[in-house]
């Protein structure tokens, strides 16, 4: 399935103004036939993703709501979202795809990599920023992402690293994530599909310099078992 219809965002839009058990009891039907829709989209995003990388597994998240720490307790996200990971412990990096009424959008990199990961990427910054400012600098790139999300950062400089390092704008993040958005009409339209496709690709390289950084020492050393 290459197209998504309307009647995504007619339920998302039903269920974000009547979001209890019992409405949702009702509309199960409707909701099911929604999933089976989506499901065959994702299914269609990793084919063609499978054409230039290698996915090894799609996650749908559930939509019912983790509401045990939580003051909001309505039972259900108002969203439906997937990623996509990558087989092998040599490909690094995760698709995500997120379709919500108004605030849609795709994902890609590193979301709060364990302090081993976090650290090497730092590291890696620290001595040479250069491989992946050029890549975020890459005119294609840079339209379709700009830069890394700067939500999740230290405030000034993490434990070890000067706050006046020419690198410190990259250093300080501790995920490492790029987003684009897209309307509901472009997320109906019938090239959405290839539009999806178009901006995971244009993270291969992004994927492919991180991957080299977390499977090597500083030396360049790999760190896999051969």
């Amino acid at each position: 399935m290459s197209k998504l219809s309307k009647d995504i965002f007619g339920f998302l839009d039903d269920l974000k103004v009547n979001n209890n058990r019992d409405w949702m009891q009702e509309h199960k039907k409707r909701y099911q036939e929604n999933e089976k829709k989506l499901k065959l989209f994702y299914s269609s995003v990793a084919e063609r993703l499978n054409e230039s990388d290698e996915i090894d597994n799609t996650k749908i998240y559930r939509i019912n709501r983790d509401i045990r720490f939580s003051k909001d307790k309505t039972p259900y996200n108002i969203h439906r979202s997937v990623g996509f990971s990558r087989a092998g412990a040599h490909r690094r990096g995760g698709y995500y795809l997120r379709i919500e009424s108004g605030n849609s959008k795709l994902a890609g990199g590193f979301f709060s990599p364990n302090p081993t990961d976090l650290l090497r990427i730092r590291k890696e910054f620290e001595m040479d920023d250069q491989e992946i400012r050029d890549i975020l600098d890459t005119p294609d790139f840079k339209k379709a992402f700009g830069g890394f999300t700067t939500d999740n950062q230290v405030k000034t400089a993490p434990k070890g690293f000067s706050k006046e390092h020419s690198a410190i704008d990259l250093i300080k993040n501790k995920s490492f994530i790029v987003v684009h958005s897209f309307t509901n009409k472009e997320v109906c339209a019938p090239d959405f599909l290839d539009k999806v496709v178009f901006h995971f690709e244009l993270l291969r390289p992004f994927f492919d310099y991180m991957s080299d950084v977390l499977t090597t020492d500083l030396n360049g050393v790999s760190l896999l078992e051969d």
